[in-house]
């Protein structure tokens, strides 16, 4: 199934019925009075996340979504039918934004969350509905009013733990491939990895959700390369795991290449809990292994993990890091807020 994360589709909610204007006629009751009913409220278009889904590709082939028209009301004192809500189907991580305006409509993050998307019209009054003592056969019937329309847009972002970046070519498809049962395409080239892909590891004591995305170069944010239009699902992890490829030439270099490619893509990206790794060490000689893992740690400032996704070493080590900020996270956002103090009275 190809994967694709954006999408446009216009929706429009169906129109009120109109009220009915309408005099009962029978037999043996000469002044019959109005009764005509009321209109029928038309369908609203409702976003609902789904469980099954991944990726937005049903929306390439239908892109217009009506729900139903509301009934018109009748003589007799009978009401229109409603019209009959439409519901669109999206993945978990769907963000649905009005085009026009740029507002965030809604933010479905769980399957079976719900949101409105169009608002369906409100059926109009019939002459019954007018009919009082001062004004005995009102000869008034109110139109439907129109449903909403209007065209959004559906983003998919990602909902995984931790995010893998770094240059192409820095092992972060081969690391989701050894810890996960993941199948990502990988091969001696730059770029191999074309759209983002999940994979779940086990750390011994949790199941953490990795996240391997394009690789950036510099630039991306110009859209050099395939640009960083796929860090929006970086967004939401909780963690980055940064792999610096071992054999390059300057790892301090690459390390600031992509520090510089997620500053500029901004949305918190930059400040996020990050985990640097040296990866592909099974390539290198201890001596240079102990070389690199220095310079990058006097450019970063911090402690830099050393792995090898193809013998494994290290892998392990880095999964449990992962958890480890994940658990500090989770503490902190589940503390309870700390209550106000109360001014003191006597």
């Amino acid at each position: 199934m190809k994967f694709l994360d954006q999408a446009r589709v216009f929706v429009r909610a169906g129109d009120g019925g109109n009220g009915c204007q309408s005099f009962r006629r029978e037999r043996n009751i000469p002044m019959g009075g109005p009764d005509g009913g009321n209109g029928g409220d038309g369908g609203s278009v409702w976003a609902e996340c789904v469980p099954g889904l991944n990726t937005l590709i049903d929306f390439r082939f239908q892109q217009h979504f009506r729900a139903a028209k509301g009934g018109h009301g009748s003589g007799r004192l009978r009401a229109g039918a409603a019209g009959a809500d439409l519901t669109m189907g999206v993945p978990a991580g769907t963000r649905i934004t009005d085009i026009d305006s740029g507002a965030l409509l809604a933010e479905l993050d769980a399957p079976g969350e719900r949101a409105l998307v169009a608002r369906g019209g409100i059926g109009g009054l019939g002459n019954a509905h007018y009919k009082s003592s001062i004004n005995r056969a009102p000869r008034r019937a109110d139109p439907g009013t129109p449903g909403e329309e209007r065209w959004v847009e559906l983003e998919l972002r990602l909902i995984a733990d931790a995010g893998l970046v770094g240059l192409p070519n820095a092992g972060k498809s081969t690391f989701v491939a050894a810890t996960s049962r993941a199948k990502p395409k990988i091969a001696d080239y730059p770029f191999t990895t074309l759209h983002p892909l999940l994979g779940v590891a086990w750390t011994g004591a949790h199941e953490i959700v990795l996240a391997d995305l394009p690789g950036l170069i510099e630039g991306a944010h110009e859209g050099v390369g395939l640009g960083h239009r796929f860090l929006a699902h970086v967004e939401r992890c909780e963690v980055l795991l940064h792999l610096v490829d071992g054999t390059a030439a300057d790892v301090a270099a690459d390390w600031r290449t992509v520090r510089a490619e997620l500053a500029a893509y901004g949305h918190g990206l930059a400040d996020k809990p990050e985990i640097l790794a040296i990866s592909k060490a099974d390539a290198l000689t201890a001596d240079a292994l102990a070389e690199q893992t220095k310079l990058l740690e006097d450019a970063a400032g911090r402690k830099v993990l050393a792995l090898s996704a193809v013998s494994g070493a290290g892998v392990t080590t880095a999964l449990r890091a992962i958890d480890a900020v994940l658990a500090e996270r989770r503490i902190v956002r589940d503390a309870p807020e700390p209550e106000e103090p109360q001014p003191w009275a006597p």
